[in-house]
């Protein structure tokens, strides 16, 4: 069987490969091209348990197998992976865009809801539609939001141009991701002189050590990986280092980067031009109004004020960290204009002068098993939930798999 299309318990990781994506997609966008069919061409009264059940149910295993590919394709990428990602993208992201501008499903969840206005758990069934408790009217009037959002009440030659936009707009960010995640592992910096690894904590030298062994090469390889990167920026003395580090880091997959394949000031600027027009089409003045639509700010306008609010509250105090850290520097490192590149290295001489207090020397403390503990101790004391460590199929052996009970011992997740 399709370790896709199997839904009786956990993912299957172990049995993925991508010659599976196609023929499973495939499948279960045509399973849910016929459950729509079937929903809206039905003359029952539409109710939650003839409409949105089947939709949902139908929907959620798309979404449970597009999902694992999504995944997969993020944390363990390959060639063929990629291709096969990218490949269905366009299918999927047109399934989800007729979705969401189907009319006639859009008219039945809208019937749905206005009738959950006129019924009440005490009151004789209307034969409308059940009665909806107040999570599945939240639920339904998100549902009918991103509708509108999706174009459902667009005319049909803006409808093909919205749905247009979209499928392109997922495809350049793919690419975008792409090029991201390519700039990225391209880079290494390796370093044949123990010298130059001056101030580095053991177990990043160990790291960079294992992986030039890995390599096949001689001395120590860094890399644009957050575990190697960041001691690098902290606690590296030798500042060239940090320098090539700092700015293979923040040109990535832009015009100033090391490959021009991977450039995407192009895409970046296809992006805003496309989000822009599809701002238009749904008769906002701009993408920021449709990304705020599911969030709490009522405009742009009350976010900028926000953030302008707290930048003048913030810089005094940033100017005046800014000033303690040069003075630092010249005084006691004998540097006299602090760039980017040191500004972590420095701000961690600085900690340690001042509180006698490093992160690496912290971080024995907290090891990875007693983070983990702490922060389930956290949300089991909020939601009096326990977590058990359980087994599950994964895709790397470091992954580790826990089963959320409730208060009754029951696994919930």
């Amino acid at each position: 069987m399709n370790t896709l299309l199997d839904f009786s318990g956990l993912p299957r990781f172990s049995s993925f490969t991508p010659d599976l994506v196609k023929p499973a997609i495939d499948e279960l966008i045509a399973d849910a091209e016929g459950c729509v069919a079937k929903v809206t061409s039905s003359n029952e009264t539409p109710t939650w348990a003839n409409v949105i059940t089947p939709i949902d149910d139908v929907t959620e295993r798309l979404s449970r197998a597009w999902g694992m590919v999504g995944h997969l394709n993020a944390v363990v990428n390959s060639p063929a992976l990629r291709d096969a990602y990218n490949g269905m993208l366009p299918t999927v992201t047109q399934f989800w865009s007729g979705l969401s501008q189907n009319e006639k499903l859009f008219a039945k969840y809208k019937q749905i809801r206005a009738s959950s206005d006129n019924s009440s758990p005490n009151s004789p069934s209307t034969g409308v539609s059940d009665f909806l408790d107040p999570a599945q009217r939240r639920s339904l009037d998100n549902e009918i939001r991103d509708f509108r959002l999706g174009g459902a009440e667009l005319p049909d030659d803006k409808k093909a141009r919205f749905q247009s936009v979209q499928e392109e707009l997922s495809t350049l960010m793919s690419t975008f991701n792409d090029n991201v995640l390519d700039a990225t592992n391209a880079f290494a910096y390796f370093v044949t002189d123990i010298a130059q690894l001056a101030g580095l904590p053991d177990d990043a030298i160990e790291a960079a050590r294992a992986a030039a062994a890995n390599d096949d090469k001689p001395g120590w390889k860094f890399t644009l990986q957050a575990p190697s990167y960041l001691p690098v920026m902290q606690y590296a003395a030798f500042q060239p280092m940090r320098e090539a580090m700092y700015r293979a880091y923040v040109t990535r997959a832009s015009e100033l980067g090391a490959d021009p394949k991977w450039d995407n000031t192009d895409i970046i600027k296809r992006l805003l031009t496309l989000r822009a027009e599809a701002a238009q089409l749904l008769g906002y003045n701009n993408y920021a109004e449709i990304s705020l639509a599911a969030k709490m700010a009522e405009s742009p306008a009350e976010v900028i004020a926000f953030l302008n609010e707290m930048a003048t509250k913030s810089k005094p105090f940033a100017e005046n960290d800014w000033q303690e850290l040069i003075a630092f520097a010249a005084a006691e490192l004998n540097m006299a204009d602090v760039k980017a590149w040191d500004v972590a290295y420095v701000s961690e001489k600085l900690r340690e002068k001042r509180y006698a207090f490093s992160d690496n020397d912290v971080k024995q403390y907290f090891p990875e098993a007693k983070v983990i503990a702490g922060l389930f101790r956290v949300v089991e004391s909020i939601y009096g939930v326990r977590f058990v460590k359980s087994s599950a199929e994964s895709w790397h052996k470091d992954v580790s798999f826990f089963d959320v009970l409730d208060g009754a011992g029951q696994v919930i997740g």
